[in-house]
């Protein structure tokens, strides 16, 4: 056994980036479509996309125009690809039900079957700014709140019945169908007992709009392949969990359908004691346990000058520069510049063994091509990596901090030596806390 010892101070650099792997220079050409492979999501060209999210369920109802620029000029600085927004709030906004300018979605309240058109043209505004940064909106067209209550709409959606919302879907899906960006999110924190209402919905924005693609967030821990199985509207599958988030989205990876699917929501960034650690925890366990994208989530973000559930540290402008949405840019960095769609969990015959604290982690996901492999550590001092078993050619180790964006020099292995063991550069990274990255890959191909 080889003890590769990485020193902080003489192998990493800081802010020295992954080297740049050529990129289509093209912006993303909208629509999106399901990959031949059925795993993600690729451009018209083909090329994939990796959904890097930003939770901004009350962009279109709490800010104005000149906010919500701002604001989406902020989050494609950082490399955020995605948005997730309700159309209309029912709680999370100053003027709730109505929008920033006090006009309401609906002439008579609730009544799906009378939206506003000053309204909706107003939400275009919104769209528009999102469209020309080439972000793409998961857009709720009526969040249905934690188990039907007074948060979301479901009280009012159970009132109108099937008719009234099969209507609005026509509407909204006609009037957005000019949006190439838009992926439908239906329910909203909840498994609607009446699934026909959500049908009713889809049915109506398919009719409006027949391109359109739809997913759906369901309730906490529920799999939305089962509980909507059959469902021919839905396009994309979700996992949402406050648990362990590598354990669930491993789950859902095995237990198909084979179709893509996403990590729509976990414990968000200021709530529940989170801080950016274990926001990145919740990244990379998602990324490198199957899923083709994740939404980060953070207070007070996700709700702007409205309320929300908990005490906020700051503003929302002040938290857009907060330390889990950079770490969240350095994994778009990252990961960018790898094909990360060939990534596939390695649980099976790629061994790798984190030590350290009685919680260390490794999570760990190979390339099909057997390219390259990253491991995400976690309370980790080091890790036994078996060379011989990842059948690379030339296989190189580095490690790079996930707070910062730097990345050691890479360090050979020798996959004659059999099993490896990769001391992390420090039992800290240069935020303090205890996660690493560790990339291997074929040295001959840098």
């Amino acid at each position: 056994m080889h003890l590769l010892r990485l020193a902080l101070g003489a192998c990493l650099l800081a802010g020295l980036l992954l080297p740049a792997r050529t990129v289509d220079a093209e912006n993303v050409r909208f629509p999106l479509r399901l990959a031949p492979n059925g795993l993600h999501l690729e451009d018209q060209t083909g090329k994939p996309f990796l959904i890097t999210g930003d939770s901004a369920w009350s962009m279109i109802a709490d800010l104005s125009p000149e906010e919500a620029q701002s604001y989406i000029a902020d989050r494609k600085a950082r490399g955020f690809n995605t948005l997730l927004v309700s159309l209309i709030e029912h709680e999370f906004a100053r003027n709730a039900p109505n929008n920033i300018k006090g006009v309401a979605p609906f002439l008579e309240p609730g009544n799906f079957t009378r939206p506003n058109d000053r309204y909706f043209a107003a939400a275009e505004r919104m769209l528009d700014i999102a469209l020309s940064a080439d972000m793409l909106v998961l857009l709720a067209p009526a969040y249905l709140g934690a188990n039907g209550g007074p948060q979301g709409w479901y009280g009012e959606v159970a009132a109108a019945g099937p008719a009234a919302l099969q209507a609005y879907g026509r509407y909204v899906g006609a009037r957005f169908a000019r949006y190439p960006n838009i992926i439908w999110v239906q329910g909203g924190d909840y498994d609607p007992p009446d699934k026909r209402l959500v049908k009713a919905l889809a049915s109506g924005i398919e009719t409006g709009n027949p391109r359109a693609l739809q997913t759906v967030h369901g309730d906490r821990d529920s799999t939305t392949s089962l509980y909507w199985q059959g469902a021919d509207w839905l396009k994309l599958d979700t996992v949402y969990t406050y648990g362990d988030v590598a354990a669930a989205v491993l789950a859902r990876h095995r237990s198909g359908p084979r179709r893509p699917f996403f990590l729509i929501e976990s414990r968000y960034e200021n709530e529940h004691g989170v801080g950016a650690s274990e926001i990145r925890k919740i990244a990379y366990g998602a990324l490198l346990s199957g899923a083709s994208g994740q939404i980060y989530g953070n207070n007070p973000v996700w709700h702007f000058g409205g309320p929300g559930l908990y005490d906020a540290p700051a503003g929302w402008r002040q938290a857009l520069a907060s330390d889990g949405a950079q770490s969240i840019g350095h994994l778009a960095a990252f990961f960018e510049r790898l094909d990360w769609w060939k990534l596939q969990p390695a649980d099976r015959g790629f061994a790798l063994k984190a030590k350290g604290l009685p919680t260390a982690t490794a999570i760990s996901a190979l390339a099909d091509d057997a390219s390259f492999a990253v491991a995400y550590l976690y309370d980790a001092v080091s890790v036994e990596v078996d060379a011989p078993g990842l059948t690379i050619p030339d296989p190189v180790a580095e490690w790079y901090d996930p707070s910062t964006g730097a990345l050691s020099r890479s360090v050979p292995l020798d996959k004659d030596a059999g099993i490896h063991q990769l001391q992390a550069p420090s039992s800290q990274n240069a935020s303090g806390s205890s996660d690493w990255l560790l990339l291997i890959r074929n040295g001959a191909s840098r």
